[in-house]
C-alpha cells in the first residue's frame, strides 16, 4: 500500500492516478494510523511553502512524517514536497521546513529565463541513483517552480538540472527520496521513477 498524504496540497489525484496506472494499491489519507501503516508514503505539493507547512501543522501531520521516516518507511517528496523536507525557504520570509535534511530553498535568480520555471528540462543523473534505474542517460522531466533546492550535502543529490542556476532536482538519502519535478506529469520517464520508488524496500533502523 502506498499512502499519499492529504494536506490540501493540490496534485494528489494526478499522483494517485499515475500510481494506479502502474497497478499499485494507493490510498489518499491524512489519518495518522493509516499513514504509519503504509508500505510507502508520498508527500506531494503544489503552492506556497508557508501555506504547506501551516497545513501540515493544522492536520497534525508533522510528527507523523517524522515517525514514518524514523521507522524506515520509503518516503517520496514531490515538487513542494521535496522542498518541505529541508531546513528553510526564502519563500514566506524564511519559514522553517521539516528539517529532515540539511539545505535551503532559494528563489530562482532573475535572468533572461522566465520564472516560474515551467516545462520540460533535462536531468544530469548520478550513476546508480535508485529512482533512475532503467531510465535513459539524460532524461527529460516536467517542472513547475519558482524556488529551488540547494542541498548542504552534495552526496545526497541524485539529479541536477540547469535553469539560470544549478538546481538540485532529486535527492536520495536512506529511505528519503524526492524530486523537484513532477514524475506524474513526466510521461514514461516519470512512471518509471514512480515504479522504481514503489519497488524500494523498507529500511531496518
Amino acid at each position: 500500500m502506498i499512502t499519499i498524504i492529504d494536506y490540501d496540497a493540490g496534485n494528489l489525484r494526478s499522483v494517485e492516478k499515475a500510481l494506479l496506472s502502474l497497478g499499485e494499491e494507493v490510498k489518499v489519507s491524512r489519518n495518522r494510523e493509516e499513514i504509519l501503516k503504509a508500505d510507502k508514503v508520498i508527500l506531494p505539493g503544489v503552492g506556497a511553502f508557508q501555506d504547506a507547512m501551516d497545513k501540515l501543522f493544522h492536520y497534525h501531520l508533522v510528527d507523523t512524517i517524522y515517525q514514518v521516516v524514523e521507522q524506515g518507511t520509503p518516503f517520496l517528496g514531490i515538487c513542494l514536497g521535496q522542498q518541505l523536507l529541508f531546513e528553510r525557504s526564502e519563500e514566506g520570509k524564511g519559514i522553517e521546513g521539516l528539517g529532515l535534511l540539511k539545505g535551503e530553498i532559494l528563489k530562482i535568480p532573475d535572468t533572461d529565463l522566465k520564472v516560474p520555471h515551467m516545462g520540460w528540462n533535462s536531468l544530469q543523473v548520478k550513476k546508480d541513483a535508485t529512482l533512475f534505474q532503467g531510465i535513459e542517460e539524460i532524461p527529460y522531466v516536467y517542472f513547475v517552480h519558482s524556488y529551488y533546492l540547494k542541498a548542504a550535502q552534495e552526496e545526497i543529490v541524485a539529479a541536477t538540472t540547469e535553469y539560470g542556476v544549478s538546481i538540485h532536482a532529486s535527492i536520495e538519502k536512506d529511505n528519503l527520496f524526492a524530486c523537484q519535478f513532477h514524475p506524474e506529469k513526466s510521461g514514461k520517464v516519470g512512471l518509471q521513477i514512480l515504479k522504481n520508488f514503489a519497488a524500494v524496500e523498507k529500511m531496518q533502523k
